[in-house]
């Protein structure tokens, strides 16, 4: 078919006109951080005790979110949350052995999406809780997991061991040295936990070879002319906590400070509430033990300066990739984790150091009508759920429709946003679930063996349980109105077609 001149001049007139703004409304990249028991021990979150400047210089480009919640306290279910955009109870991932996939078949996780929107997508370390639950292709075009190098300490026995048994790679000498592993040292023992000087050096670690993967991918550009979304899961401070020796000297022991344990709470809350993970540290109940306490306080703080520094390369990398000024830039983590508060150990628990969470994101100044004022903070609620719905929002992706969460794309703009009226977190106790909101003032958790009420203004380390208090019977009953309204809200059946 042939067109006149006039005609062909005329479309290629409009093609023209158009060019620019098509290139002008280039996707912007994904930088997305995720690290692993992470509590808000670090200087954005208000900690006073502990310098983390990759934290800060990432807070001085954009915002930071002082008052932002874990749906669950648990690594898994945490991530297959707010990697799907939805609550527990409707993910149906409420343990760290379930996979979303048989529970709930079809559902479309973040980086999928974004790669079906047409980004490159990348993955090293811990994203998704491990490599049984990772979607693998689905989700990524690479996707990376690496390993500590063996600890100096180490090399000289398992060398003798081998001697005497065989290759530790296969067979009963591969099981014997699994179980003779943990009682080399305090280094060795996992996750009863370990914790100790690594006497590796930082490119040695896993985060450390992580943040340099992520490095890597920014200089050799493998998205090539598709915008990116780098997903880097920091694995540390999860035990064992063990760092470069460098880091451990950052923290002497006899400087660390902090409030001894009590065990007075315990006498006012449900016992379903409690743990008894103090006994895998190595503590008696009610019995303070000083010294070990800082032992494990020294080792964590170390691990948070190590990764701190790690993030600080990536960041680096980032700039000089020439990608900064289009780039998004997330920095949160799973859940939090108690260190002896309460005399409670690790996570699984609903109180406020388990569930908060530090959040750190930078928009650039390149997302008109989103990008985040340099230096800002909101004392807003939010909850990790919702980094899905703002991410896909931020950068034009259509998002799964079934999502829970809500953008935050307006606290971003505007710093002084309420946010949510509640955060809502849950965990399960055996078959039962613990369940609890969070309001600017109050928290109040529901078990099917009783209820916990505080004041977070006037109690912020929640060592009083209101729940029986007739002075505050009024606050209790909103309280579990907002829980009700909040669980309605949190569960939803599938529906079929739903991310069609």
């Amino acid at each position: 078919m042939n067109f006149p001149i006039r005609i062909i001049l005329s479309l290629a007139a409009i093609f023209s006109a158009l060019t620019p703004a098509i290139a002008s409304e280039k996707k912007p990249n994904v930088l997305f951080i995720v690290c692993d028991d992470l509590n808000t021990h670090v200087s954005t979150s208000g900690y006073p005790h502990i310098h983390t400047p990759a934290f800060d210089e990432l807070a001085a480009a954009g915002m930071t979110f002082r008052r932002a919640y874990c749906q669950y306290p648990v690594c898994g279910p945490s991530r297959a949350s707010f990697l799907h955009g939805l609550y527990p109870q409707s993910s149906g991932v409420l343990d760290n052995k379930s996979d979303i996939r048989s529970v709930r078949p079809g559902t479309v996780s973040m980086p999928q999406r974004f790669k079906e929107s047409g980004y490159w997508t990348g993955a090293v370390g811990k994203v998704f809780h491990n490599e049984k639950v990772d979607p693998g292709d689905v989700a990524w075009d690479e996707m990376l997991r690496f390993e500590n190098d063996e600890m100096p300490l180490v090399t000289p026995i398992r060398e003798k061991f081998e001697a005497e048994h065989g290759s530790i790679k296969a067979g009963k000498s591969r099981r014997k040295w699994r179980e003779f592993y943990p009682s080399i040292a305090t280094q060795t023992r996992g996750q009863q936990p370990g914790f100790g000087p690594s006497g590796l050096n930082d490119e040695q670690h896993k985060d450390g070879k992580n943040a340099r993967q992520i490095g890597d991918w920014l200089a050799s550009k493998p998205n090539g002319d598709k915008p990116f979304f780098m997903a880097c899961g920091i694995q540390k401070p999860h035990v064992p906590f063990l760092a470069p020796d460098k880091y451990f000297a950052v923290y002497p022991k006899g400087k660390l400070q902090f409030t001894p344990a009590s065990v007075e709470l315990w006498k006012t809350v449900p016992k379903i509430a409690q743990t008894k993970r103090y006994e895998g540290f190595g503590f008696e109940f009610g019995v303070e033990d000083d010294e070990l306490r800082r032992e494990y306080m020294q080792a964590y703080h170390a691990c948070i300066s190590f990764i701190d520094a790690q993030i600080g390369v990536v960041l680096a990398a980032l700039k000089q990739s020439s990608q900064w000024d289009n780039t998004i830039v997330v920095l949160t983590s799973d859940h939090g984790y108690m260190l002896g508060e309460k005399f409670m150990w690790g996570k699984v628990m609903l109180f406020e150091t388990c569930d908060r969470v530090p959040l750190v994101i930078r928009v650039p100044r390149s997302i008109k009508n989103a990008a985040t004022t340099p230096g800002s903070s909101s004392d807003g609620l939010v909850e990790l759920v919702d980094l899905f719905p703002t991410l896909a929002e931020l950068c034009g992706v259509t998002p799964p429709s079934e999502l829970q969460g809500r953008s935050m794309t307006t606290m971003l703009r505007d710093p002084t946003f309420r946010g949510k009226d509640v955060a809502y977190t849950v965990v399960t106790r055996g078959k039962v679930l613990g369940k609890a909101v969070r309001t600017q003032r109050h928290r109040y958790t529901l078990w099917p063996s009783g209820e916990e009420l505080y004041d977070l203004t006037a109690d912020p380390q929640e060592q009083t349980n209101l729940a029986h208090s007739s002075e505050h019977a009024r606050i209790l009953a909103e309280m579990q109105t907002k829980l009700k309204n909040a669980e309605a809200k949190a569960v939803t059946k599938r529906r079929v077609g739903l991310n069609e």
